[in-house]
């Protein structure tokens, strides 16, 4: 069966470049899947203009590139440049984008009248108000301060850091240790001579009552945890 071919573009040192593609195995290599470039590649070729068939010179491909492997090429070419997408491709990939950044707002800022963390669901509607544009295929760290300060329009919030201090009987430190440090930074630690444990703790605001919560989960209670400041 003849794959169906799209064109995918980049524009990179004042040179313009296409390739043929398999448009379902470009996006899904763009968006890291691990795939041999001949299953994306349509025709083992970089054009100038595919649709005219004017072929990219070996120079260009050399200064631009450093090589005139068509491969490695390629890789570039779908990695940096454009690939088309259909209008539910591009949905799907968007939301999927605004739910990676929801949780990283959610999860580093808090509101700052009450110190508090900020429910997605609250951030989701503030993205919604301030109508940000989001790039389906950018990190979310990568837009996430653009867009926060749109959303500080309409929702106090600022990413900070919580430093929480923690005490431990023996009967939990092993365990309570091993859940603090799959979430937080241990700044400081020591064990009492009865086998307690303390320590000071720092981890992104969002996630302090998750970490709270946790620990007073695995101890039923029986632990001595408090913020001792959120620093912005």
């Amino acid at each position: 069966m003849t794959k169906k071919a799209a064109v995918a573009k980049l524009d990179k040192g004042g040179e313009h470049f296409e390739i043929l593609i398999d448009p379902d195995a470009a996006l899904e290599f763009k968006m890291g899947k691990p795939m041999g470039i001949d299953k994306i590649l349509i025709h083992e070729e970089i054009f100038k203009d595919a649709k005219k068939g004017l072929r990219a010179s070996e120079q260009a491909l050399k200064r631009i590139f450093g090589t005139t492997d068509v491969r490695k090429i390629a890789e570039i070419i779908i990695k940096e440049g454009e690939i088309p997408l259909t209008a539910e491709q591009r949905r799907r990939l968007i939301e999927d984008k605004k739910r990676q950044i929801v949780e990283w707002i959610s999860r580093n800022c808090i509101d700052v009248r009450t110190k508090t963390p900020v429910p997605p669901q609250r951030v989701e509607n503030a993205l919604d108000q301030v109508r940000v544009s989001i790039d389906p295929f950018k990190p979310p760290e990568e837009q996430v301060q653009e867009i926060l300060k749109e959303i500080q329009r309409v929702l106090p919030i600022k990413v900070a850091t919580a430093r929480i201090a923690l005490s431990v009987s023996s009967t939990h430190a092993q365990k309570v240790k091993g859940i603090v440090a799959k979430m937080a930074k241990i700044v400081n630690e020591r064990y009492k001579s009865d086998g307690s444990w303390e320590a000071v703790l720092e981890l992104p605001a969002g996630l302090q009552d998750v970490l709270i919560s946790k620990v007073n989960d695995v101890t039923h209670g029986d632990a001595d945890i408090r913020i001792v400041e959120i620093v912005f």
